[in-house]
């Protein structure tokens, strides 16, 4: 497995990459990079006790927009590590319809061969540009050449057995080195992007493989199947395009004509079973509550039970080979409201050992998200705005009423967490929004009073702030 220089975070150095984007919440960031940490510390062990550190899985309580997943989603970027997030309460138990718990292992692996993949595509790319522009300077050199007459076809044999001669089609003579070499330096200087050529690509199938390939039956890929089929392998179709157009696809066909894939596949499911992250949203959904008995709270244990084995270390088969959980890190996340950590059996929460409690986010909260994380919601809108050449600035006192308002909204009907801010943004810049694109150049400051102006007529209706906030 490759060495990724990301691995060797210590704790302390995951919880600052995390403040970067996530505000707050420092016990679940704690908690998360001593996880990751510890794998890390396994790697280094040598010997048969290696095999026996098992991760300590994480169940973060707390509601809704408080930061569980994206603390988990940043936690898998930094690590570089395969990571899924799933609904515990969309699975059904084995035997019922529905998508049973095995099919997250085949998700997490699938984003692991995607991960490694283009890893390996970035280490092959100046050799794939390289490939990339010889066969378009090929293919340029192909449409301006004279275009020759088609040799008529041999005379048919009798009862349609071929031709009585066999009719090749002569190979085309190479072009000229030094008519190469101009077309190559014309390229190189951007002279040739509108110029149309006539290229082979991929062909991505028939409307028959793609209603079977979907569905419940992950497993089955039939277009897999008939690809191993005479008649189907390496099915092209002709398409004319420019030249700016074609250079991504033609450099991405070199890449992967670059690529060990049963290498790739080999290392992402090493990475699945050594570095996986499976984030289990909703874990409180399929938990039973205290006293209650029959109909879907069997079919909540049932989901519970089929977890089991997965938490525990099972072997799951996937197309791509046998995958082994032992060592995947599950994080499970739930608002807990009803159903308590304790109504979930007692075999489960034994594979939940740390346990962290979210607070929900305040007034002062909202206002570091805000302005803290570099992905902020008022620098995101900035950059969208001055895309249409319109420069939108923030005043701090427009950040204060900002998350006022999104405190208040949440006060009055659900409270849906820092989701809030993005219902109370778009309200507020709504106008703008709609108008950007015509009103030209321009400077938009956003004070309280823009905020007031616009935002107080629909926090003052009870029922209107309930459709738009």
């Amino acid at each position: 497995m490759s060495k990724n220089k990301n691995r060797d975070f210590t704790p302390r150095e995951t919880v600052s990459e995390l403040d970067r984007y996530i505000i707050g919440q420092d016990a679940a960031k704690r908690a998360v990079a001593i996880a990751l940490r510890n794998r890390w510390r396994r790697q280094q062990v040598e010997g048969d006790l290696k095999d026996e550190i098992a991760p300590k899985n994480i169940v973060m309580i707390g509601p809704t927009g408080c930061g569980k997943t994206e603390i988990a989603r940043r936690l898998a970027k930094l690590a570089k590590a395969p990571f899924v997030k799933v609904e515990a309460s969309k699975f059904t138990e084995v035997g019922y319809v529905g998508r049973d718990v095995e099919s997250m292992i085949r998700d997490l692996v699938e984003v692991a061969i995607a991960l490694v993949q283009e890893e390996e595509m970035e280490r092959v790319q100046t050799k794939a540009k390289e490939n990339a522009e010889a066969r378009i300077v090929e293919l340029v050199a192909d449409e301006r050449r004279p275009q020759v007459p088609q040799q008529p076809q041999a005379p048919q044999g009798p009862r349609g057995f071929g031709p009585f001669v066999l009719n090749q089609q002569a190979e085309k003579p190479p072009h000229p080195q030094n008519e190469l070499d101009v077309i190559r330096a014309q390229l190189r200087n951007g002279d040739l992007e509108d110029e149309e050529v006539e290229v082979n690509v991929q062909d991505t199938g028939s409307p028959f493989m793609k209603v079977f390939g979907q569905g419940g039956m992950e497993e089955l890929n039939l277009k897999d199947m008939l690809g191993q089929l005479p008649g189907f392998q390496g099915k092209t179709k002709q398409r004319r395009a420019k030249v700016k157009d074609v250079r991504r696809l033609i450099e991405d066909e070199e890449a992967k004509k670059l690529i060990d894939m049963d290498g790739v596949t080999r290392r992402a499911i090493e990475r699945t079973e050594q570095s996986g992250i499976v984030f289990l949203d909703e874990i409180d959904k399929v938990a039973s509550r205290q006293g209650a008995s029959g109909g879907p709270d069997v079919s909540r244990e049932g989901v519970q039970r089929d977890l089991l084995p997965l938490v525990e270390g099972s072997t799951v088969s996937t197309k791509h080979g046998q995958v082994k959980t032992d060592h995947i890190l599950f994080i499970a996340a739930g608002a807990f409201h009803v159903a308590q950590v304790s109504d979930l059996i007692p075999e489960l929460q034994g594979r939940f050992p740390i346990r962290v409690e979210l607070e929900p986010l305040k007034q002062e909260d909202f206002v570091r998200i805000l302005k803290e994380p570099r992905n902020a919601l008022t620098k995101q809108y900035t950059a969208l705005m001055a895309t249409e050449k319109v420069e939108l600035t923030f005043e701090d006192d427009a950040i204060e009423a900002l998350a006022a308002y999104a405190a208040t909204a949440n006060e009055r009907s659900e409270n849906i967490g820092a989701r809030r801010l993005h219902t109370v943004m778009e309200a507020l810049l709504e106008e703008l929004s709609f108008a950007a694109a015509e009103i030209g150049r321009q400077t938009v400051v956003v004070n309280a009073a823009y905020v007031k102006e616009r935002l107080d007529p629909i926090l003052g209706d009870a029922e209107l702030s309930k459709f738009i906030l």
